[in-house]
């Protein structure tokens, strides 16, 4: 459709019978992620309010849309890069967010590590340095003040502010320690997530959210045994990128139950969802 038909349809989008406006919006849906700024720019020209909420409530459909294409071809094509996963996520704030900006900053961070950084040195010692650097000249922290906020789930907002949650901050420190050639994983322990540093030699874990301090397996057994839960493999081994990404938008579910933000709780499960397997029918 050109310019001038786009025009004439979202015209009808305030028309009396419900009838036409629904299937003006069913026909703007179906032209997909192109028509958005068609519709940026007949928002700015418009002079009417409830013409103006349909649009963003269009647009918003549709960035919602292609966010979900964007996840599913990041699964289907093995969730191989964790920051291209979380910045799909942060588009859910942020639609124009570019990705290489967020490649930029962890280059300028992994670089600022790296020049400190001595390969010869022995496993521990190592994570010692990055802690050195990561919490102290660069000043990342848990966000405690804020915990259940949103932007804590968005690496864009992380990455600015230096506070986040335990798992943006864990991305942060592994996507740097894993570009500095370090075997570094991230362990889906349950209500904390943290790092492990797993090599055929030696075995550690990192609790980023508490400054980068080292543990070790006993430790789990005993956090274990303090939530007087089942002991399971996934709680001391290494978890995919792509259940670094849904654990994310279960937090991001969690702090819109926070604020009871019913409508976006929906749209992060059908995000969720569409990361999910299907299940067999029967």
């Amino acid at each position: 459709m050109n310019q001038k038909e786009i025009k004439a349809l979202i015209s009808l989008l305030d028309d009396e019978d419900h009838e036409v406006s629904q299937h003006v919006e069913g026909k703007i849906l179906s032209l997909g992620g192109t028509v958005i700024p068609f519709l940026e720019t007949e928002w700015e020209e418009s002079f009417n309010p409830i013409v103006q909420r349909k649009i963003e409530e269009l647009i918003h459909e549709l960035q919602l849309s292609i966010m979900i294409e964007r996840l599913q071809a990041w699964k289907n094509g093995g969730g191989l890069d964790l920051l291209e996963g979380m910045w799909i996520i942060a588009t859910y704030h942020y639609p124009d967010l570019s990705i290489e900006k967020l490649k930029t900053t962890i280059e300028q961070l992994y670089y600022d590590i790296w020049i400190q950084f001595q390969e010869e040195m022995n496993a521990v010692d190592q994570v010692k340095r990055i802690n050195s650097i990561f919490f102290g000249v660069m000043n990342f922290a848990a966000n405690t003040k804020n915990f259940h906020s949103p932007t804590n789930s968005m690496i864009s907002s992380v990455l600015e502010s230096r506070r986040g949650n335990p798992i943006t901050l864990c991305v942060i420190y592994l996507l740097i320690a894993r570009k500095l050639g370090m075997p570094v994983y991230g362990v889906n322990l349950p209500n904390l997530f943290v790092l492990t540093y797993k090599s055929d030699k030696t075995q550690f874990y990192i609790n980023v959210f508490n400054r980068g301090i080292i543990f070790s397996k006993t430790d789990i057994d005993h956090y274990i045994a303090q939530l007087n839960i089942k002991s399971k493999d996934i709680f001391y081994q290494p978890c995919t990128n792509l259940e670094i990404v849904q654990r994310v938008l279960r937090n991001l579910i969690l702090s819109y139950e926070k604020t009871s933000e019913q409508d976006k709780i929906r749209e992060i499960e059908k995000i969720l969802k569409s990361t999910l397997d299907e299940l067999p029918e029967g």
